[in-house]
């Protein structure tokens, strides 16, 4: 492999001023557009050896074939201009973005001559407002019958506007109050348009000002013995007391913010987006993001920050990031400028003043939202990478691409993937988990104890021997090999049951065992197409001389190493790179997740039955001594190589009881 491109510019050729770079393919089309501060120093480290670079960074390279730059005067301004040609080019190697569903919207179209208030998914019409986005059409359908009590401006279409007023007879909600009529002029046009105002500045926070407004009103009313007109002053109170109802309150009411999260992996991130206004959740959006390069979170976070703003929403004052990315005051300054372009999302008109605050919430109830808005990111991840998994056809493709990648005679209709888990070399076990056509088989998953192993590798090679010995007798009951698995009854993850056959002498236990492991060795003793080990090449290598001493045949190998998501087959000196965000991929991947899963969580109820059950029963010593040995001595192997009088010790064990600890441990 040659050690850089061809076309790599001299060093003295690129300026050390800010700018924007492009590399472009052999077409010119644009690969992928970046900023730098400065360019030689940030075009420098894609020209390192080859070798050297990201395997995703090392693809986009190699696929280039020139590179072009334009120098500007500030860092602002390349942040401007990068912007600008990411929009233009849609570079195949930058973040990708992509709504995952068409929300629905509130929109007021205030550049109509009778404003209307209309709910829709659509956001391009000219001078309209939108709120939102909202996550039921049902919910904004209720807040807007709720506003129009105290804000009755105009809800019809443009066909049942135009036949009010040639017929001169309002519809239905003119003469039941929640419509001013403007058709057969019951208000003029610019009365109307100042309902439309007010009901824009009510849904864009000002709602607290609005009551009190409203409440002085009533009162003033009943003062003057108009009682008619309070009580409709009353029903309209009620009214927004009623739509403010439906949003949660989460800050104080001065407080304007969007609130950020981003769940991310090597592929993909999830984007959640809490519109905050007036201290009040206004409305909830999501984006997928594709990654091509492998990126920081802080480059997410811009990234994120522009898309989010790039249409006709308004930065509010605050914006809450999970992460600040290097150049934050200059995307503080472009969310400033943005502000005050777009206008005054309160008053509906006018300019915004003020410059938005780009911040990480460090504590208190801002602190508290990020951690909730950030849960629904990674929870909106995995339900995206499940449903891409789940679906029928995303599946099929799936397994053909990876029957086509690793050279398969067959697509891989049952695979099997083995990870491995232990604590500083203790509490060894290792998981194996069952796909077949692409879904989870939960009932076949099967964990593993290992006694003894040197390292990843050794255990790799000793699960698989032992999973592979069920292929060649099959006949061998699982639960009989020497600690094949875990005891009976523990045997199998999700497929665990448990006993309520009490002493009732009707029921033939041992049949019933006899049942079980009859139908748990077919199920194990059925082969895979493809066996997926987590790791490189040292942990293919292992399962490959555990197969070759099997002497099982037809199964294929492979293993997925985390760093950079390439798959490694066995005797294979270059890895096997999947295309980003490829449906083979994200099977491959998802398979290997729910193996770390099932793996970390045995090893884990393993220690903890190990700590909790040994130590437990140990008079005088409760979980919070037992804490403090662990932290003294950092594992429960170092813990049992203690002699009584260095467990002594420790804090709140004294000499007795550090004897009982040590005679205790000593016995198992």
């Amino acid at each position: 492999m040659a050690d850089t491109v061809s076309y790599r510019p001299k060093a003295g050729e690129i300026p050390t001023q800010p700018g924007v770079y492009r590399f472009r393919d052999p077409k010119s089309r644009v690969l992928y557009v970046g900023k730098a501060k400065n360019l030689r120093a940030r075009l420098s480290n894609y020209f390192q050896p080859l070798r050297s670079l990201h395997e995703r960074t090392r693809r986009m390279v190699t696929t280039a074939a020139s590179v072009e730059w334009t120098v500007v005067a500030s860092e602002f301004e390349a942040l401007q201009l990068e912007y600008t040609w990411i929009k233009e080019f849609n570079p195949p190697f930058n973040v990708q973005f992509r709504d995952d569903k068409s929300y629905p919207y509130l929109a007021v179209t205030l550049g109509d001559r009778i404003p209307r208030v209309m709910v829709t998914r659509h956001r391009g019409q000219k001078d309209a407002r939108y709120f939102g986005p909202y996550t039921k059409v049902w919910a904004i359908r209720d807040t807007v019958d709720l506003m129009l009590k105290a804000f009755p401006m105009r809800s019809c279409s443009d066909g049942v506007y135009r036949r009010a007023e040639l017929t001169g007879r309002p519809c239905l909600l003119g003469d039941i109050g929640k419509c001013a009529a403007p058709c057969v002029g019951r208000i003029s046009p610019e009365d109307h348009r100042e309902l439309a105002e007010d009901f824009v500045s009510f849904m864009a926070g000002n709602d607290t000002q609005y009551i009190r407004v409203m409440t002085d009103r009533m009162k003033q009313a009943a003062s003057a013995q108009d009682y008619e007109a309070a009580a409709r002053h009353r029903d309209a109170i009620q009214a927004l007391e009623a739509a403010m109802g439906k949003s949660a309150v989460v800050l104080p009411e001065s407080v304007d913010a969007d609130v950020f999260g981003i769940a991310h992996d090597e592929l993909a991130a999830a984007v959640q987006q809490f519109i905050v206004r007036g201290g009040r959740i206004r409305g909830v959006r999501s984006w997928v993001v594709d990654k091509e390069l492998d990126v920081s979170l802080g480059e997410l976070v811009e990234t994120v920050v522009q898309n989010a703003y790039e249409g006709t929403d308004a930065p509010p004052r605050e914006v809450l990031v999970p992460e600040l990315p290097e150049d934050a005051a200059e995307l503080e300054q472009w969310l400033t400028a943005r502000r005050q372009e777009i206008g005054d999302p309160a008053a509906a008109r006018g300019v915004l003043t003020g410059r938005v605050a780009l911040r990480v919430a460090q504590r208190g109830d801002k602190a508290a939202l990020v951690q909730t808005v950030e849960m629904n990111a990674k929870n909106a991840l995995i339900l995206y990478k499940t449903r891409r998994s789940s679906d029928f056809v995303a599946r099929s493709k799936a397994l053909n691409d990876i029957q086509d990648a690793l050279g398969m005679a067959d697509a891989p209709l049952r695979m099997e993937c083995y990870d491995v888990s232990h604590l500083s070399g203790t509490n060894i076990v290792a998981s194996m988990v069952v796909f077949e056509d692409g879904l989870p088989r939960k009932d076949q998953y099967r964990r593993f104890s290992i006694p003894e192993s040197t390292d990843d590798t050794e255990s790799i090679y000793q699960v698989i021997s032992r999973r592979l010995a069920y292929l060649g007798d099959p006949q061998l009951e699982p639960a009989e090999e020497a600690e094949a698995a875990i005891a009976p009854g523990e045997f199998t993850g999700d497929d665990e049951r448990s006993d309520e056959r009490g002493d009732d002498p009707e029921i033939d236990v041992e049949a019933e065992i006899d049942a079980a492991a009859e139908k748990r060795r077919k199920k194990f003793s059925y082969p895979p197409n493809l066996l997926i080990v987590d790791g490189g090449q040292p942990q293919v290598a292992a399962a490959k001389r555990a197969l070759e001493e099997s002497g099982v045949q037809g199964i294929q190998l492979a293993g997925i190493a985390k760093r950079l998501e390439e798959i490694w087959l066995p005797d294979s000196d270059f890895p096997v790179i999947l295309p980003r965000n490829s449906d083979a991929l994200f099977l491959i991947q998802r398979i290997r997740d729910e193996a770390h899963r099932f793996a970390i969580t045995y090893q884990r109820s393993r220690r903890k039955r190990d700590i909790g059950s040994v130590l437990g029963e140990i008079p005088g010593l409760g979980p919070s001594r037992v804490k403090e040995l662990l932290k003294h001595f950092g594992s429960v192997a170092q813990l049992r190589k203690a002699t009584p009088e260095q467990i002594a010790e420790v804090r709140g064990v004294g000499p007795t009881l550090a004897g009982a600890i040590h005679d205790r441990l000593a016995s198992r």
